[in-house]
């Protein structure tokens, strides 16, 4: 059984910083693009970034693409979003997701092509 599983999440102030991981088990990651996701409360999912299944390259979206970063360990199994100077407005539920597929810099944050989810973890950001 295909399953991804973030941890990671939890209260930080203005300021600080965190990282997320992402967990699989049942397949190997290595053969799977994965992308963070994370929605807000009252907003709609937004792509944070994805990776490719080699961990050569990655797109991100380009208004946290300074503070945000993705990475990957395939041996492990594990993908990881180091955040970076958090801002209250970066609170959310992170999700990871996971595609067979390849992504490019105009496909990678289309939410629909990700077969794969984990359940979230969440991030507040607040003093």
């Amino acid at each position: 059984q295909l399953q991804l599983v973030e941890s990671g999440g939890g209260l930080v102030q203005p300021g600080g910083s965190l990282r997320l991981s992402c967990a699989a088990s049942g397949f190997n990651l290595d053969d799977y693009a994965v992308a963070w996701f994370r929605q807000a409360p009252g907003k709609e999912r937004e792509g944070v970034g994805s990776i490719s299944n080699s961990g050569d390259f990655a797109f991100y979206v380009a208004s946290l693409e300074a503070r945000f970063t993705i990475s990957r360990d395939n041996a492990k199994n594990m993908v990881y979003l180091q955040m970076n100077t958090l801002k209250p407005e970066d609170t959310a539920v992170y999700y990871c997701a996971a595609t067979a597929g390849l992504i490019s810099s105009s496909t990678w944050n289309r939410f629909y092509e990700y077969k794969n989810w984990g359940q979230g973890t969440q991030v507040t950001v607040s003093s």
